[in-house]
Parts: C-alpha cells; sequence; structure tokens
C-alpha cells in the first residue's frame, strides 16, 4: 500500500506530523509499536503532572493553616491518584486517536522497520505487510540511560531498581527511596513520593541538581526540596546496589544508603537503532539522528523530529519540529529555531526558564548583564506564598538591548514563561517592553518589575 507520508513512531512529534498532513490532505500511515502519544502521554509528561499536582493539593493542605484554612489529618491516598492518573491518560489518549481519525490518519498499533527503498518510495513493514510512502518522518523517541553500576542488572531483574515508567506503576508507596540523577526527572518523583511520605534522597554527581539551569535558581529549589524532607548527596557516584541498599561514594567515603526501591534517571538517549534506520544511510551524531532547520536528515524525503534528534527532548519542540517537517513537505518555507524553547521542573514550586544562563551568554559571546529578584516583588505572589522563597532572574544582551534568558522559581511560573520566549524571539528592546501592560495583579508582574529594575548601560 502507497502512502504520501509515513510516520514511524507515535509520540508527540510522530502524532502531530501525522495529524498535520493528514489535515493538509496527504495519504498518512502512523505506525506506533506501543501506545499511541508515545512516553510523553502515557508514562511521561501527562502521568508524573497528574501526580505532582495530588502532591501539591496535598502540601497546601498541610500548610493552610498560615493561610487562615485548617485540614485536619489530610493523607494522599496514592491508589486513588494512580486512578485518576489511569483515567486523565486514557481521556487523552481518546482525544489524540479521535483527531488523527478526524485527518484521515490509517493508524496501526504496530513495530514498523525500515525495509529500503523502491521505486514505490521508502519502504516499511509492520505486522507482516510492506508499506511504501514518498516520504517518511522518524520519530522513534528516546529511552532512558542505565548507568554503568555494578549490581544494576540484577536490581533491575528483581525490580529494586526501576526507570519512572516502573515508579509509576508501583501500587505502593516505598518508604525509602534513592533517587540515582538530580535532572527534572529525578527532581519530580523526588517532590512526589517525598510528599507521598517515602524518605527520598537523591544522589547526583554535579555539584547542583537540575542540569545546566542557572545555580541561583537551583539552590532556591533545592531548599525547597530540603524543607520538605529530601536529602541531597552532591558530587556523589552511585558505586553499587545491593540488596537494600545503594552504595554512595563521595569524598573519597562510601556510605550505605538502605532503601526499599531505587529510581534511575540519568537521562535519556535517541532511539536510533533495531529499525532499519542504517538501510537508508541516514547520518547520526552521538546525540541521534543529524537534521536541518527544516527537520531534513541527510537522506532525501527523510525527515525526522523529536527525542530521535537529540537536539531537545522536550515534548514541545518535538510538536514545533512535526510542523516545520511537515511544511517543508508541503512546500511551506518554515525553519526549527531552539534559542526560545521553555523548559520546566514542575515541582512546588515550579522551575521555569528559557534561553541563556548568565554563564551561558558570556561564554556565548555576549555582553550580557542579569537582574535578580525576589518574587515577593509581585503581590499576588506574596498574597498567595506565605514565606516564599521564589527567585526570577532576566538576562539581557547589553549590546542590543534584548532579552536572551529568563529563570524563575516560584509560583505557576510555567504558565508565564512564554511571554519571556516571546521577548526573546522577537528581540523585543527593553524599552518597548516597558511599554507593554500586564495585568494586575498577576504572578507575572514580577516579569514587568525585573524588566524595570534592568541596567544595561556600561
Amino acid at each position: 500500500m502507497q502512502y504520501d507520508l509515513i510516520v514511524l513512531g507515535g509520540g508527540p512529534g510522530g502524532y502531530l506530523a501525522a495529524q498535520r498532513a493528514g489535515e493538509a490532505g496527504l495519504r498518512t500511515l502512523l505506525l506506533e509499536q506501543n501506545h499511541i502519544g508515545g512516553v510523553c502521554l502515557n508514562e511521561g509528561c501527562i502521568p508524573t503532572k497528574t501526580l505532582l499536582h495530588a502532591a501539591k493539593i496535598l502540601d497546601y493542605c498541610q500548610n493552610g493553616k498560615a493561610y487562615g484554612v485548617t485540614c485536619d489529618n489530610p493523607v494522599l491516598h496514592h491508589e486513588t491518584v494512580l486512578a485518576r492518573k489511569d483515567r486523565v491518560v486514557k481521556k487523552l489518549v481518546a482525544g489524540v486517536n479521535a483527531g488523527l481519525k478526524k485527518s484521515g490518519v490509517d493508524v496501526k498499533l504496530d513495530r514498523g522497520v525500515i525495509a529500503g527503498r523502491s521505486a514505490a518510495g521508502i519502504l516499511v513493514s509492520a505486522g507482516g505487510e510492506t508499506f511504501a510512502g514518498k516520504r517518511l518522518v522518524v520519530s522513534t523517541g528516546s529511552q532512558p540511560v542505565a548507568p554503568p553500576i555494578c549490581g544494576l542488572a540484577e536490581a533491575m531483574e528483581t525490580g529494586f531498581a526501576l526507570f519512572s515508567g516502573g515508579l509509576l506503576q508501583l501500587r505502593q508507596v516505598p518508604e525509602r527511596l534513592v533517587v540515582i540523577g538530580g535532572g527534572v526527572i529525578g527532581l519530580e518523583m523526588a517532590a512526589y513520593f517525598a510528599g507521598a511520605g517515602s524518605r527520598v534522597a537523591i544522589v547526583e554527581l554535579l555539584p547542583k541538581i537540575a542540569g545546566a539551569i542557572d545555580a541561583e535558581i537551583s539552590a532556591v529549589l533545592q531548599k525547597s526540596l530540603e524543607r520538605k524532607g529530601v536529602v541531597f548527596h552532591l558530587q556523589a557516584r552511585a558505586a553499587r546496589l545491593e540488596d537494600g541498599a545503594v552504595v554512595v561514594e563521595q569524598d573519597g567515603l562510601a556510605t550505605r544508603l538502605p532503601c526499599d526501591r531505587v529510581l534511575l534517571s540519568i537521562g535519556r538517549r535517541a532511539c536510533i537503532q533495531d529499525f532499519g534506520l542504517e538501510k537508508l544511510q541516514a547520518a547520526t551524531g552521538r546525540a541521534g539522528i543529524v537534521i536541518d532547520g527544516q527537520c531534513r536528515s541527510s537522506v532525501p524525503d527523510v525527515y525526522a523530529v523529536g527525542d530521535c534528534t537529540g537536539r531537545s527532548m522536550l515534548a514541545h519542540t518535538a510538536y514545533r519540529q512535526a510542523e516545520v517537517a511537515v511544511n517543508t513537505i508541503l512546500g511551506k518555507p518554515d525553519r526549527m529555531r531552539y534559542d526560545a524553547i521553555p523548559s520546566i521542573i514542575y515541582t512546588n514550586p515550579e522551575v521555569s526558564t528559557v534561553g541563556l544562563t548568565l554563564e551561558q551568554a558570556v561564554k556565548a559571546g555576549h555582553d550580557a548583564a542579569a537582574v535578580t529578584l525576589p518574587m515577593s516583588f509581585s503581590g499576588r505572589y506574596v498574597a498567595e506564598n506565605e514565606r516564599g522563597d521564589g527567585r526570577c532572574k532576566l538576562v539581557f544582551d547589553r549590546a542590543r538591548s534584548t532579552l536572551i534568558g529568563a529563570h524563575v522559581v516560584g509560583g505557576a511560573s510555567s504558565e508565564f514563561i512564554l511571554s519571556c520566549g516571546i521577548l526573546i524571539e522577537s528581540e523585543m528592546t527593553l524599552s518597548r517592553m516597558k511599554e507593554l501592560v500586564f495585568p494586575h495583579p498577576t504572578v507575572c508582574e514580577i516579569i514587568r518589575e525585573a524588566i524595570f529594575q534592568a541596567r544595561l548601560e556600561g
């Protein structure tokens, strides 16, 4: 059977590419070996946010007295939270499937393998059938990295060590949880399980948590999680897994951390193996499939979007890449830009960033200046956060008088970080930013306050 486009992988990038192509009238086939929505919808973005919202409600109840509200003995029921998580996922997956059907996309739940090329086009085999496509979009996603830790294989077999997907399936909250890796996934899982009653310890090789985010913002988040009982072992290495413990090496000393479960969350790598990509001889690098600004691979008529490119392993990046790829296929001018892609850590408080940190800006050659304000400059933030210690940090390019980075910890910052992305994308000057009208009272007024505090002269 011949198609205008075959999409390999039904995660955010894949299903949106298929939907956009179908809407444009292209005869489209979407192949997905597991579940439509991929890791993001089924065991990543959406499930974790559902759990974290429950933990946030519990946090509000436990600390309600400061706001004049008393909640006696609030309890988080993990089984009920999981049941709601399953309902949310089911509802959203159904919505995606409905959108694909409405767009006329053929969906086949089977493992697709590239079989090569013929006069009919690019050949993909699935479920005993072979399909031909004039073009191919590869959206095979990513998978968690298993660190080289002694005893890990045995721990994985017994279920003592788990990736995040497995942890989300646990019907009981572990009494003690060790998280190996202090990045986004590890921090979010630590936040939920600490709220749900686990004694959580995070082991991180770097001197700070949350990877490349601004150090000051990272420190505020760490203190917040410490107040909720999370223990951090920084500049520490998980040396081996034993029966009921993780042995950690730090400052030349070995420490045994007893635990009931271990979460492995040191990162993810692009899935570019075992589906026949080599038959097309598409160029790959250390991060994933090599693409250009239009998401074209090195092979004609073959595109790649999402985590398999390794460019930015975020669902919203995959969405935009999908649109760029399909627009290019349709002959519409478009290009992918990565300078203003927001990144969020959905802990409580939330951490939201976009663009460059001051350190990154200086390293990139910008004449950079930063302004940092406590979130207490926002009246609504003060009204809603007793003893809140959030921060907002904006980074500017002095020469151009433009915003090049924004970093916020506190409040629902995920809901307004896009405004900073728009300021970066549009290259709006500082003087023009000062003319913008922010609604009052809102937490996002912290951006306005920081804009007026910026001093770019000299």
